[in-house]
């Protein structure tokens, strides 16, 4: 085995065996060590994969696909699978981003444990048993593998909420649970239509169609893309991610907005636009339009929220609008736009996500009326929400900005009444955004402080310092230098498009 296979293996491994060690250590601090350990190494290999035999130019009009390390086995012979990894510049930068959004919960859960039915090492061996289902869905080049790790993360994550979460958690819980199965089936139904065509479930060999008919590329894209706006969500299938998130601890609302969303618009760009391309021109429109819708309403929600988590919630349902638009169009900004959005709006929320927890914690309240004057009595907590409330409203020099103002600039290259129609009302979007934004902060920050912020300690914790810097360096990394992550997807995204009719 080459280096680089060795460490696509370890990035799978590593975090489902120190899930097992976790588990099985004695004593309840000695397995969240163990367990941040783990997540630790996991980061450590997942960062060398970066570049391989390819480099960044390596790429051609065929394969679309072509991974910098990829490890190719049998699994299953007698059904023709195969237990096949890869990286390239699309899932490498998710893949790092995934392993540290696990660190830095696992780090957190050494200084807090939230309150729950379960020890905190079980919350941290369920978080890297997420961990595992993410990353392998980022790596599969197997579309039966890629189910696989995608229905992984299901059951551990349904015990973050149900076992850590708030007063109606086994509610937001079950509602996350059976949203996800009902993409889960469509899922299923779209591999079988696709591998018993094709007759192979290799995503290199199936991206571009592999001869498909039309009649099956619609059809599987249909299936595909309704399983993954469940996963991600996108409007109108929705309504399962603000319950799961204002319930959730702080930990599992930073790994659900952070990466797990991810899942679904990776696999709509692996997956359903690389395997079904006639089908993802065919319904590029349907999906700029209800990308916009997503957008429009999300924002007006958010306007009318009372709750912190809840508010911030609502905000990924729009910031998943700009995605699909991006992908929508079916342009190499397009695509970059939502490649860059995933990542932007994975940093910004996780931040977000521990800001509100942190409030919540002291405050021991998430209704905005109740959370006036935070700026008074806390000026650094209120200073790092007002950053990251900037930085997701899409402040220019900042990590949010790229994906908004890239997604719009494509619809309008896209050209016709329609896409032009799109991007001015996306951009209305993201004045809404703005809006609401400044809003939460007016309302938390400013103002003489109220009785449940009277009383809260200006400092911070050491833990807390050590878990939301690197996600405010990424923000400040991303928007001033956008070519960390668009440099590596730009030969992925053009060899993809080579295939899309």
């Amino acid at each position: 085995m080459t280096f680089g296979q060795v460490l696509l293996v370890a990035v799978v491994a590593v975090p489902a065996l120190g899930a097992l060690a976790t588990a099985l250590v004695p004593g309840d601090r000695a397995g969240r060590v163990v367990g941040t350990v783990a997540a630790a190494v996991t980061l450590l290999a997942a960062l060398p994969l970066v570049g391989g035999d390819h480099g960044w130019f390596g790429y051609g009009p065929r394969p679309a696909v072509q991974p910098w390390h990829q490890l190719d086995q049998q699994w299953v012979p007698g059904l023709d699978l195969r237990f096949h990894l890869g990286v390239d510049g699309i899932s490498w930068p998710l893949v790092v981003l995934t392993a540290l959004l696990t660190l830095l919960c696992c780090a957190y859960t050494l200084w807090r444990v939230p309150s729950g039915g379960g020890s905190g090492r079980a919350l941290v061996a369920l978080l890297l048993v997420v961990e595992v289902g993410i990353l392998g869905t980022f790596l599969a080049l197997d579309l039966v593998l890629f189910f696989l790790f995608f229905e992984v993360v299901l059951l551990p994550m349904y015990g973050v909420i149900a076992g850590w979460g708030g007063e109606d958690r086994r509610r937001a819980a079950r509602k996350f649970a059976l949203y996800t199965l009902f993409g889960s089936v469509l899922l299923l139904v779209g591999v079988y239509v696709v591998v018993a065509a094709a007759g192979t479930a290799d995503l290199v060999t199936l991206t571009g169609g592999a001869g498909l008919s039309r009649g099956t590329q619609l059809a599987a894209f249909t299936l595909l893309a309704l399983a993954f706006a469940v996963k991600s969500p996108l409007w109108p299938l929705h309504s399962w991610l603000p319950d799961a998130h204002t319930q959730a601890p702080t930990v599992g609302s930073v790994i659900l907005a952070g990466v797990l969303l991810k899942m679904g618009t990776y696999g709509l760009i692996r997956v359903a636009v690389g395997v079904a391309p006639e089908g993802a021109r065919w319904a590029a429109p349907v999906l700029g339009v209800l990308a916009v819708a997503a957008i429009l309403i999300g924002g007006l929600v958010c306007l009318a929220q009372d709750d912190l988590k809840r508010l911030i919630a609502y905000s990924s349902v729009g910031h998943m609008g700009f995605v699909l638009l991006g992908v929508a169009t079916l342009t190499a900004t397009g695509l970059q736009a939502a490649l860059i959005g995933n990542i932007a709006h994975g940093v910004i929320t996780a931040l977000l996500f521990f800001l509100a927890g942190a409030v919540k914690d002291r405050a021991h309240t998430g209704s905005l009326a109740e959370l006036s004057g935070l700026r008074e009595t806390a000026p650094r907590l209120a200073g790092l929400l007002g950053f990251a409330a900037v930085a997701s409203l899409g402040l220019p020099g900042l990590a949010g900005f790229w994906g908004e103002a890239f997604a719009v600039v494509a619809a309008v290259r896209r050209g016709g009444p329609l896409w032009l129609t799109l991007a001015v009302l996306a951009a209305l979007g993201g004045a809404l955004t703005a809006a609401y934004f400044l809003r939460l902060l007016r309302r938390v920050t400013h103002g003489r402080p109220s009785p449940a912020v009277a009383g809260l300690a200006p400092g911070l914790a050491g833990a807390e310092l050590t878990a939301w810097a690197p996600l405010v360096l990424l923000a400040l990394a991303v928007g001033l230098a956008p070519a960390l992550v668009l440099s590596y997807a730009s030969g992925p995204v053009e060899a993809l498009l080579g295939v899309v009719p």
